[in-house]
This record gives structure tokens, sequence and C-alpha cells, in this order.
């Protein structure tokens, strides 16, 4: 049986965003998800470059590591899941969980990233909230 997706739709009906950006960063695909985890509309995420949610101290090493992939059509990163801090519209501080993939032209010139995205912020801080609780059990005050 043959069946005929339409990727937009598939996009926007899963949990995880979907953002892809050209070879500049320009955000080019912006699923609800994305909208729902960082804030943005996809009228006001499209256009813009990746720097809508990475946070400042973050942004040289992320836009050196960028144009790398891009010059190299390579990533040191492949299918590895990726855990990094992030920025919500409002400026609150997100941990995400994503994985990227390079995208390509049909000469092999890296043309973008896709990139899969997951909200880790309340796991991130229940997790935090456990060792330090550990810690505390493990070593008490006296």
């Amino acid at each position: 049986m043959k069946t005929s997706i339409n990727l937009h739709k598939l996009f926007d009906c899963i949990g995880d965003a979907v953002i892809v950006s050209d070879a500049n960063e320009k955000i080019v695909l912006w699923s609800a998800a994305a909208t729902r985890i960082f804030g943005y509309s996809e009228a006001e995420a499209l256009g813009n470059t990746l720097d809508l949610i990475v946070p400042e101290r973050q942004r040289q090493r992320h836009n050196e590591g960028y144009s790398k992939s891009m010059a190299t059509g390579t990533t040191r990163y492949g299918t590895s899941l990726l855990k990094v801090p992030a920025k919500h519209k409002d400026g609150r501080a997100l941990s995400i969980a994503f994985t990227v993939g390079m995208l390509f032209d049909e000469n092999h010139k890296a043309t973008g990233v896709a990139a899969v995205i997951r909200d880790e912020t309340e796991r991130f801080a229940e997790e935090r909230a456990l060792k330090k609780r550990v810690s505390d059990l493990e070593n008490p005050q006296s």
C-alpha cells in the first residue's frame, strides 16, 4: 500500500520540535512543537537565525561549529543525543536534548541542518534536585 504523507503535517503532529536551518543558519522550517517549546510562532522564527534560541554565552561556540559543519559537510555529533541549554522567547532558560542531521544538495554540498528537539527542562530540574537530595543524605551537616 502506498501512502502519501504531507511532511509539514507529520512534523506538526509529533511532540518533539523539528527545526530546519539553511547553510546560513536561517530557519526554514519550524514545527508546532517548536512553537510550544520555544514560544516563537512559525512566522516569528522563519527567516531568523538560530540565535533566536541559542543562549548568548553559547553563541560563539555554536556559530563556529555550525560554520565548520557547513564547510566540511560533517558534524561531530552524528546521531548522538546532544544535551544543551537553550532559551525561550520570554528569556527563561531551557534544557533541551536533540539529534541533528546534515542536509545536502545533489552535489553533496552541505545545505543545512535538521534537528529534532525535546524539552528536557523539567526532567533535568528533577534530576538535579534528586542528586542534591542524595548528596545531602550522604553528607549530613553537623
